[in-house]
Formats: structure tokens, sequence, C-alpha cells
């Protein structure tokens, strides 16, 4: 069941009467997300987090119990189109949408974090009265794994079946990319510049603009063209291809990043305290080495090489250990440490001491629940910085403005801030020149900022 099912309820792509049940972290953000273009209400029990939820988003906020039928029906349950469960408890969410179901049909969305809910539900796809569900243990060991598998990179993606992939690079002060134009850094032919994130500005790259030190540079294009950029943009002593990974810590997440990194094919050891925990990931596990000892152990960390592995993934069950140990990690020459954070108030210390990438839980589940509540009118979409940006992936129809054009003219009639970054057509992908044609049926991945998706979407 797809979410265009709901919408052909509202008679559109937009104004949907959404109830977000949960308002932390993933229901705040899913809101922020969702409030510009539908009707959203949130219920949580917090009534401080109600009253800020009031005077922050445009959205109605009210306090209650989501689990009670009568809490749901004062909140307009039986006219409600999308119903989103984004609780901390996963068996709460199961109960929301249960209880949703008795006496109303709106589309239903579970988060949890038990991996097996979500097999379960994969199994039965109307297990549970959940129509879709969103696993945000999974969700953050892919994220990870994705950032290891590109030197320098703090975000990737992939568009139209895999042809094309969208990541982001922190350029550090010694690579060789800082001080050259993009005109000279251009020598990649299946790669497009899709943008520059600055100082909190995102900045279209021209020919003439210069890489400084701490931008982050977003590129579109094949996954090999990615991958060539990727040695283009690290100093020449970071490895180049990750060979030997630490996953520190056994937690749910820790032991799907090992599983995923092990049948990729990197040499993965994973160091857990805890000794019947690290027994039993151990036999789960069979191509990872399991450590049974304290990973702030010094001693220990340089019996095991531990810094001179390619990258450490911090996955421990507070945010104050993976600092810990992430800083640990760069004080004993890993060039790469990247942690989880379960509380996004710490982000900008975790960037300030030298931790490279984080990821939390909270804001990669919101994303993915917003990006599927959304992919009724784009089939892929990713969000950049916060949602300062997204990337798009539109399948042409006759009528878009980009159809039957050279991209140098049809980009005109679209804002200043959209870039094409690239075409797929019938199983291959083109990297979009002024005089490429775009043509019906192609498959068109869009950079563009926020404050303009919604007009472009409209137009293309």
């Amino acid at each position: 069941m797809r979410l265009s099912l709901v919408c052909g309820q509202t008679g559109g792509t937009s104004d949907m009467r959404i109830l977000i049940v949960g308002a932390g972290e993933v229901g705040s953000n899913i809101a922020s997300n969702l409030a510009g273009t539908h009707e959203v209400t949130m219920i949580d029990r917090d009534p401080e987090r109600i009253e800020e939820l009031t005077y922050s988003l445009d959205v109605l906020a009210k306090e209650g119990d989501g689990t009670s039928l009568r809490t749901l029906e004062e909140a307009g349950l039986e006219q409600t189109d999308l119903l989103i469960a984004s609780t901390d408890v996963d068996e709460s969410n199961l109960a929301i949408c249960g209880t949703a179901k008795t006496v109303s049909d709106p589309f239903t969305i579970a988060r949890v974090k038990n991996a097996d809910l979500l097999r379960t539900w994969e199994r039965s796809r109307r297990a549970f009265s959940v129509d879709f569900m969103v696993c945000s243990t999974l969700l953050t060991a892919n994220e990870a794994v994705q950032v290891v598998g590109l030197p320098l990179s703090t975000d990737v993606d992939r568009f139209a079946n895999g042809l094309v992939q969208m990541a982001e690079f922190e350029l550090v002060e010694d690579s060789p990319l800082v001080g050259q134009t993009v005109g000279e850094a251009d020598r990649v032919e299946s790669l497009t510049f899709a943008s520059i994130l600055r100082d909190g500005e995102v900045l279209i790259p021209r020919g003439e603009t210069t890489f400084t030190s701490d931008d982050k540079v977003v590129v579109i294009g094949s996954p090999e063209g990615v991958r060539q950029f990727s040695l283009r943009v690290i100093p020449d002593e970071t490895p180049s291809e990750t060979e030997n990974v630490f996953v520190v810590g056994a937690s749910e997440i820790g032991v799907h990043v090992a599983r995923q990194l092990q049948d990729r094919g990197v040499d993965v050891r994973l160091i857990e305290q805890d000794s019947e925990r690290a027994d039993e990931v151990a036999e789960m596990l069979s191509e990872t080495i399991v450590l049974n000892n304290d990973a702030t152990d010094t001693e220990f960390l340089e019996q095991e090489n531990f810094g001179k592995a390619d990258a450490v993934i911090t996955t421990l069950d507070n945010d104050q250990k993976n600092l810990l140990v992430a800083l640990l990690a760069k004080r004993l020459g890993v060039k790469r440490a990247i942690s989880v954070m379960e509380s996004e108030e710490y982000r900008d210390l975790f960037n300030e001491v030298g931790v490279d990438v984080t990821i939390n839980p909270q804001i990669v589940t919101g994303e993915e629940i917003a990006r599927f509540t959304r992919e009724q009118i784009a089939e892929k979409l990713s969000f950049i910085e916060d949602s300062r940006a997204e990337v798009f992936e539109i399948e042409i129809d006759p009528e878009s403005v980009l159809a039957g054009r050279p991209v140098e003219e049809s980009i005109a009639d679209l804002p200043a801030s959209v870039v094409i970054g690239a075409i797929a057509r019938d199983d291959r992908m083109i990297t979009p020149r002024g005089d490429t044609v775009i043509e019906a049926g192609d498959h068109v991945i869009l950079f563009t900022d926020d404050e303009v998706s919604e007009e472009v979407l409209s137009k293309v």
C-alpha cells in the first residue's frame, strides 16, 4: 500500500490531515518537515513539550495518552488521513496504530527500534494494523555503513535503483581541493557539483567558486564517479579504502553495523565490555572478531592496533561514553571517528571536539518518515543539513518544463537554486550538460534548497 492511496482521499498531494503521536525528537522532526504543506496535529503526554510545540511549529498540539481511543478521537482521528506513531516505546506505537484502525482507516506509520518487529511486519504488510513501519535501529546502522564506505563523507544516498549516488564531503584544512576552484576540481566525467554548504548557507557552485576549509561539498554522480571524487578530497596520508573497522558497543545498532560491514568483506572487530553480551554476539557474527574488554583501556587498545583502524564507530548506550571513546580513538590516530548520538543537543560539542560524523537515530528516523510521506510526488527524496536542502528523484512526464528541452533552456524556468544532478535513462546514467535534452520517462535527480522545493515540484 502506497501513501498515494491516502492522498487520493484528499484529492491531491498536499493538505493531508496528519496526526502524530509522540512529540519527541522524531515526532518534532517529522512535524517540521510536513507542517508547511499539511494540517498537522500532535499528541504527547508532556504538557511542557506541548506548550513548546504550540509556539515553535505551525501545528495543533494536544496533551494526552495516544494509546487512548478517546484522546485520538478528540484529536480528530476520524478526519485523519495519516497517523504516525512515533513514541519511544515500540509496543505503544503498535497499540496506537491498532486502536486507530478500530474506528477509522487512516494510513498508519509506526516507528520501532526492534528489528524483529520489522521482519514480522515485512512478512505480512498489514501486521499490527501498520501500513508502513520504520526501524530506527536499522536506519541508523545503514547510515553508518554508507558513510564508512567513502572517506571524509558525512552523508550518502542512492537514487535510480543505485545508478546514481549523492554524497556530502567535508573539506579538511589539508585537503587538496582547498584553494581550488570548482572549474579546476571538475575532473570526474560522471559527476555534478550540486552545492557547497558554507557557514550555514547553501551555495550553488559556479566555475569560479573557490573551495575553502570546512566547506561541505554535495556531489551527484555515478557510484564510481563519486568514489573517484572521494579520493581527490582526502589528504595524501588518509587511507583511500576502508578495510578494517572497530565497532565499539554491542548494542542492537552496533550488531547491525558489524553484520553489514562483515558482509561487505570489511575486517570488523567489535568491542563489548559485558562478557555475556560479548559471547552472545560472537555466536551471531561469525566473521566478526568480538573482543570482551573496556573500550577506554588504552593498553588493550594499543595491543589491538586500535589507532591504526581506518574507522571507529561508537554505538554505546549513552552519548557521553560514545564521545569519550571517539575522542580516545582520534588521540590514538584513527582517521575517522563516527558516533551514534541519541541527543541532538550534543551535536555541536561532538563536532567541535573532533568527531568526524555524528548520526542521530531520532533525526534519521524522522527524515525517513517525512521522506516516505512526500514520495507520492518524488520517487526518492533525501534531506541535506537538517532539511535546509533536498535532493529529489522525479520521473519526467510530457507536461514537465524539463521535457523535450535542452537543460540550459529548461533550467531557466526553475529557481536559481536548482541543480540538475543526473539523469537516469534505460538503466544508464547520463551526466547533464547544457545541450542535454531530457526526455519524458527519464528519471531526473534534482538538488534544491528547501525554500523553493514546493515550487520546483509543481513544475517538474
